[in-house]
């Protein structure tokens, strides 16, 4: 297993290139390449050319970290057939940025719209027809999310989806920070996946359907709004104990191919010291737990 570091907290205080210093830095081997300006960017197309590849991966030689993981979040499975057709387009050049990088692990989300739900699983299956020749091709793992606000959210209805697609190279990224939106099952979440889950975003959040759904009030009422956070480990309602013994109960923790991340978001003031802290506690559970 990967332990690496999801560098967002950083991407207004460093330049892309100086990630790879920054993780070694506070104690990271690997790097999760989340959305960049100059990068990948959230729904348009990558930016980056050639060049701006190789000197990632001279930045990343150049501090002994290497690259764990790319995410693209892009509009694959959009009810809108022409931004569907264009993230595919975009999907295409992120897979060739990933290779180029020396990158065998994608992580994404389902995206598409839970009001749309039928229509975006449609559209979805149609992005994956196209796709997945290349990522079988390329012996990539392509990893999604139910992200919350995705036309998929629940995290047992997820693995049926992806069980759907029929290949090995398909799995499941299960991000901590969504248990609550994911249904709070994680041991059974993560049984039923099984080999599919390669990869886990580890972050807390406050379960928002506590104090009889009151915890956090929006106005008007029943607003169709999907509220969590990622905050440093203990800070919120995640069982630890679970997540991490479901862990190892899946054979997570002993796999070359599975990947944790820190994906810290709500602490960027104090971003180095919860980025410490969460390389160490991840590391205490885990050798908790074996």
């Amino acid at each position: 297993m990967k332990i690496a570091l999801d560098p967002t907290p950083f991407h207004h205080s460093h330049s892309l290139l100086e990630f790879p210093r920054v993780a070694a830095d506070l104690g990271y081997k690997y790097l999760q390449l989340t959305p960049h300006a100059d990068m990948i960017p959230f729904y348009n197309h990558p930016k980056a050319d050639n060049e701006l590849v190789a000197q990632m991966n001279k930045a990343c030689k150049d501090a002994g970290v290497e690259i764990a993981s790319v995410l693209p979040v892009l509009r694959w499975s959009g009810p809108d057939e022409d931004a569907r057709e264009a993230a595919v387009r975009y999907w295409k050049r992120a897979i060739q940025i990933a290779v180029d990088l020396g990158v065998s692990t994608m992580n994404t989300e389902f995206s598409g719209r839970p009001e749309k739900a039928e229509e975006s699983e449609r559209a979805f299956y149609r992005s994956m027809e196209e796709l997945l020749p290349i990522i079988e091709r390329e012996g990539l793992d392509v990893l999604i999310d139910p992200h919350p606000d995705d036309f998929v959210e629940d995290g047992l209805a997820a693995i049926r989806v992806i069980r759907g697609i029929n290949s090995p190279n398909i799995g499941m990224v299960y991000v901590a920070s969504h248990s609550f939106h994911m249904g709070n099952k994680p041991l059974e979440i993560m049984r039923a996946a099984g080999d599919r889950l390669r990869l886990v975003h580890v972050s807390d959040t406050m379960d928002h359907h506590a104090s009889h759904g009151l915890r956090y009030i929006t106005n008007p009422p029943g607003n169709a709004v999907r509220v969590h956070q990622h905050l440093k480990i203990g800070d919120g309602d995640v069982n630890w104990d679970e997540f991490f013994g479901g862990l190892k109960e899946i054979g997570f923790l002993d796999k070359d191919n599975t990947v944790m991340v820190s994906s810290v978001f709500a602490e960027d003031d104090n971003a180095e010291d919860v980025s410490r802290y969460q390389l160490e506690t991840m590391r205490n559970y885990v050798d908790k737990v074996k």
